[in-house]
């Protein structure tokens, strides 16, 4: 029940922020939910199923990619080339899978960085794609059916639904049978194993989900910014991003993406005030530190850490009730003594 009056709180809260700020905290507020979004997708595959993938900006690229050269060469809608984009994603995703599965551990994660890495060169070189040059997307057709608009509040409420829509797919996934699969994979791989689940399967099944979103981020980034190309879209940082606002805020958990993407962004905007150009990295080394500090005393996350937080203090409550019932039984007992 607290649980459902603090989701429609901050439900409320997030529909009623552009009412209260400016266009530049409006911009960040973006950014935030873009973020967010993205480290829901990365969870479907590093936080359910426990496979850490250091190589999705090649989803996110790929969305970016697809949705803007099917708008300028063939004039097709946005929201049909981010669509596209997802689809031919998930099925890069089963190459992508193919050769990365085979390995465990951080050897899985280097695989994937390698991966992603090749498709920058790719991009970098492919004449066609605009190749290092970059590709800009036209504005002589604006409003909500070619999702291309002068203003920045639009641009919220696409981000927002995305990352709601977003949340949902997580939220079945968290409650189905591919839920259970992707956590026994997870934790247990050989007892999953051992109960008939084909492990390389469920496996492609999460990575091909979190390829299909992270894609329609990709495509949304590109419609917002108005232009792309292989620094932007395809980096390693990119790809290290998503797993940090997952891992931060709390991986395998339906909201801790969200509340990492606030924590992230906010030092990135923070550090982007205060240093300027001459602070660039600040950063990522002050994220990279609370990554630590999370890793070695909170491996759950700031949201686990609040949970723990939250039944610590449940504990000393239950304790101070149960001593002071056993203070108030004590005169009783020895009043029925004396008696």
């Amino acid at each position: 029940m607290k649980n459902s009056i603090l989701i429609a709180a901050l439900l409320l809260a997030t529909l009623a922020l552009p009412s209260f700020v400016d266009a530049s905290h409006l911009n960040m507020a973006i950014l935030v939910l873009m973020a967010a979004q993205l480290g829901v997708a990365w969870n479907m595959l590093g936080g359910y199923a426990g496979q850490v993938s250091l190589g999705h900006a090649a989803f996110f690229g790929l969305g970016a990619y697809t949705s803007t050269l099917l708008l300028l060469k063939f004039g097709v809608n946005p929201w049909i080339g981010a669509l596209a984009g997802g689809a031919l994603s998930a099925l890069l995703s089963l190459g992508f899978g193919w050769s990365c599965f085979r390995l465990k551990g951080h050897y899985f994660a280097m695989a994937t960085i390698a991966v992603a890495e090749l498709v920058q060169i790719f991009f970098n070189e492919w004449e066609y794609g605009g190749a290092a040059v970059g590709l800009y997307v036209p504005m002589d057709k604006q409003g909500w059916l070619w999702m291309n608009f002068a203003t920045k509040l639009p641009y919220y409420w696409l981000a927002l639904g995305l990352l709601v829509i977003t949340l949902a797919a997580n939220w079945w996934v968290e409650r189905s049978y591919l839920g259970y699969y992707f956590r026994a994979i997870k934790d247990e791989p050989d007892a999953a194993r051992s109960v008939g689940i084909n492990i390389a399967r469920y496996k492609q099944v999460a990575l091909s989900l979190s390829a299909f979103f992270a894609a329609l981020g990709g495509s949304l980034y590109a419609q917002k910014e108005l232009f792309i190309d292989p620094g932007s879209v395809l980096s390693t940082a990119l790809s290290i991003k998503m797993a940090l606002v997952a891992i931060l805020g709390g991986v395998g958990t339906l909201f801790g993406p969200v509340l990492g993407s606030v924590v992230l962004t906010s030092i990135e905007e923070f550090t982007r005030i205060v240093f300027g150009g001459t602070g660039r990295g600040t950063d990522v080394i002050i994220y990279a530190t609370m990554i630590i500090l999370i890793a070695v005393y909170y491996p759950t996350g700031i949201l686990g850490w609040f949970k723990s937080v939250q039944e610590r203090r449940a504990a000393r409550a239950d304790a101070s009730r149960q001593v002071a019932e056993h203070a108030g039984a004590a005169p009783l007992q020895s009043a029925k003594g004396e008696a």
